[in-house]
């Protein structure tokens, strides 16, 4: 059992940055891939970007490559999402996302449902 919990949410202006952390219980973080999502009112929870269980892959949304990155830290059981040059359309309540690792590509899963284990979320605001 993992349980995530996400900080770092906020209000921003257009053109800033915000980090987010989400760190981990157990003692098998390691052995997960990582992602985080977003959902914003009314819209489907979308993929924004994953991290392989030893941190040596990435992947992105092509929404956010080149303006978000995607780090862990495994001894201290986070995962963290650095978004700079935010855009009002990055507004949303991000989550953590944790898969059990079957394959080392799971970092590159986009679909929801693929995920065993999901933070409560932390709002994002984006103002002009």
């Amino acid at each position: 059992q993992v349980q995530l919990v996400e900080s770092g949410g906020g209000l921003v202006q257009a053109g800033g940055s915000l980090s987010l952390s989400c760190a981990a219980s157990g003692r098998t973080f390691s052995t997960y891939a990582l992602a985080w999502f977003r959902q914003a009112p009314g819209k489907e929870r979308e993929f924004v970007a994953g991290i392989s269980w030893n941190g040596g892959s990435t992947y992105y949304a092509d929404s956010v490559k080149g303006r978000f990155t995607i780090s862990r830290d495994n001894a201290k059981n986070t995962v963290y999402l650095q978004m700079d040059r935010l855009k009002r359309e990055d507004t949303a309540v991000y989550y953590c996302a944790a898969r059990r690792v079957h394959f080392y590509s799971d970092y590159r899963l986009t679909n929801p449902n693929e995920y065993d284990y999901w933070g409560q979320g932390t709002q994002v605001t984006v103002s002009s």
